[in-house]
């Protein structure tokens, strides 16, 4: 599976009640550079609860220019949060699975998993 096919996928907690869908993909650059890069792995997805569009890099907290397209897309993610790959219990075709018990964490860009 590739990350487009996850993009816009609804997703569910453990008993099914759906929380969103999947906007955004958070990855962790690992170690230094090898041959030709450094190592990447999947941190987490971002759910959002109202649109699977993408936060076009409004998800940074410094920015806020333009305005009137930083508060839109502010309003229109609003309640979305980040959950770790290891929160996540299924990746089908058509949906993500979340585990029991799985943390939601602020998904801005400065505070990705530190909460």
């Amino acid at each position: 599976m590739i990350l487009g096919d996850l993009l816009g996928s609804p997703v569910h907690d453990a008993r099914g009640a759906r929380l969103g869908r999947v906007a955004d993909a958070r990855f962790v650059v690992d170690g230094s550079p090898g041959q030709l890069m450094a190592q990447v792995r999947l941190l987490g997805l971002v759910v959002s609860p109202h649109s699977a569009a993408s936060f076009l890099g409004y998800e940074r907290t410094g920015l806020t220019q333009p305005w009137p397209l930083a508060s839109i897309l502010r309003w229109r993610h609003r309640g979305s949060f980040l959950v770790m790959w290891a929160d996540i219990a299924r990746v089908s075709a058509d949906s993500v699975q979340l585990r029991e018990g799985f943390t939601a964490y602020r998904p801005d860009l400065n505070a990705a998993g530190q909460e």
